[in-house]
């Protein structure tokens, strides 16, 4: 007879009684000329430095840049698919935006636990955008994670 799972979340997920501290995961994307335009269409923000090179060309970052809620939505994707998983509810998100991202740039998002509160069901997380070695969005999260008792 084939394990049956004990609770329904999908794999991967990371109920509350399996977090420790310093568990890290992470995700990378390349953020392109259609990424860009479709947060765009997305988030209704057209701002021309987002879309418009020669515009953008006149501005401090000389050329354009995707926007800093595109990155930080890879955050998000970690959080939500991986750690904890699927059934995490946000609560607070931090940001700090130190560097521009381009068109081309590859991101990785990398989200690490710092402090779990069992009786809460609450984590905090540090939160990470990177190209290369550039930090480009630093920060924290608060969520509310999955629990095998509650499914």
């Amino acid at each position: 007879m084939l394990d049956q799972p004990q609770h329904n979340l999908p794999v991967g997920t990371i109920c509350i009684e399996d977090l420790e501290i310093g568990m890290q995961r992470s995700v990378s994307k390349t953020i392109g000329d259609a990424e860009i335009k479709m947060f765009a269409e997305l988030s209704t923000d057209h701002n021309p430095v987002h879309l418009d090179e020669k515009y953008a060309q006149d501005t401090i970052f000389g050329g354009r840049i995707a926007h800093g809620l595109l990155s930080a939505s890879l955050i998000s994707a970690v959080i939500g698919e991986q750690l904890p998983g699927h059934g995490t509810v946000y609560l607070k998100q931090n940001l700090i935006f130190m560097a521009p991202v381009g068109p081309g740039d590859r991101v990785q998002a990398i989200v690490k636990v710092l402090e779990i509160d069992y009786a809460k069901r609450h984590v905090t997380l540090d939160c990470r955008c990177l190209v290369g070695d550039t930090v480009v969005l630093k920060g924290d999260a608060l969520v509310l994670a999955p629990s095998r008792k509650f499914d």
